[in-house]
């Protein structure tokens, strides 16, 4: 893969405005991280559905009422990992009890809309809205209770360090995965990807484990041993996701699933990776965080 200039410059600028827009929703509060991957889901949803009825012409036949209904029980999901210590309301309820009745009010929708339009339904159809919902809802309803954790006992904010370290690992991993990959890459990785070769994928993965356990010891004092697990982690299922969402494209016949941002395609483009890696970081600081 020969090193494009013009391109390389396209997707630096709109990624340097994007990762602008990403670290504001990230650092501001715990508010603006919540309404931030809010945007993020409701986006990655809508370019979902589209994909999938180009993939399956009777996945056009669902009602809107079963679409809304499939994406806000994702958010509800989201509310329901929240932490009422990080998200207080400063009333009696908090927002985890609202995403409980939420998410029971829009299954009760779900199943009602399931019965009316039960003709308009198959299996397939009904399979792939639930493998959406483990795809893209529970992905970032898991990365907001990363965000939701509290230890008075770690010198940053371990809630805002987290999903810091895998957006910075995975943004890392992509960049150097380019770069390495356009001056080295000799052998495909993959026919779902012919672009991606082994040489760009193993070296973006090393550089991003190197780049941010160095960095995040040296520069902001954090443990080195779990910045390389994480980074490591993020890296490896990262690439694994971006695989995952291409063969989504390639089955749908369209080469990005959206127009978010110049260079870089629509939300499922630029998060395809997090939403596969979040998952395995949440099991990892579970256990051993």
């Amino acid at each position: 893969m020969a090193f494009n200039f013009s391109v390389f410059k396209t997707r630096t600028l709109s990624a340097i405005v994007f990762a602008s827009i990403m670290l504001t929703g990230l650092i501001w509060n715990q508010w603006s991280f919540l309404a931030l991957f809010t945007v993020i889901h409701f986006g990655c949803w809508w370019e979902f559905h589209r994909l999938m009825e180009k993939i399956d012409i009777r996945y056009k036949e669902i009602p809107n009422l079963l679409r809304y209904s499939i994406m806000l029980i994702g958010f509800a999901y989201m509310l329901m990992m929240t932490n009422p210590v990080t998200y207080p309301l400063g009333v009696n309820v908090s927002l985890r009890e609202i995403g409980i009745w939420l998410m029971i009010a829009m299954i009760v929708l779900f199943l009602m809309g399931m019965l009316v339009f039960r003709k308009r339904m198959n299996l397939d159809t009904v399979l792939a809205m639930l493998a959406g919902f483990l795809y893209i809802s529970l992905s970032w309803g898991l990365m907001v209770n990363l965000r939701s954790r509290v230890n008075s006992h770690f010198f940053w904010d371990l809630g805002w360090v987290l999903p810091a370290v895998i957006i910075a690992s995975i943004w890392i991993n992509d960049t150097m995965a380019y770069l390495t990959g356009s001056f080295f890459g000799r052998r495909p990785l993959s026919s779902i990807s012919p672009k991606k070769t082994w040489e760009g994928t193993i070296g973006g993965v090393i550089l991003a484990i190197l780049l941010v356990s160095y960095g995040g010891d040296k520069l902001f004092d954090l443990p080195f041993r779990p910045l390389i697990f994480i980074s490591a982690i993020a890296s490896i299922m990262g690439t694994f996701g971006d695989l995952l969402e291409s063969k989504l494209k390639r089955m749908a016949g369209v080469k990005d699933s959206g127009q978010m941002m110049p260079g870089h395609g629509g939300f499922l483009d630029r998060f395809d990776s997090m939403l596969l890696s979040t998952p395995y970081i949440w099991i990892f600081a579970s256990l051993f965080l």
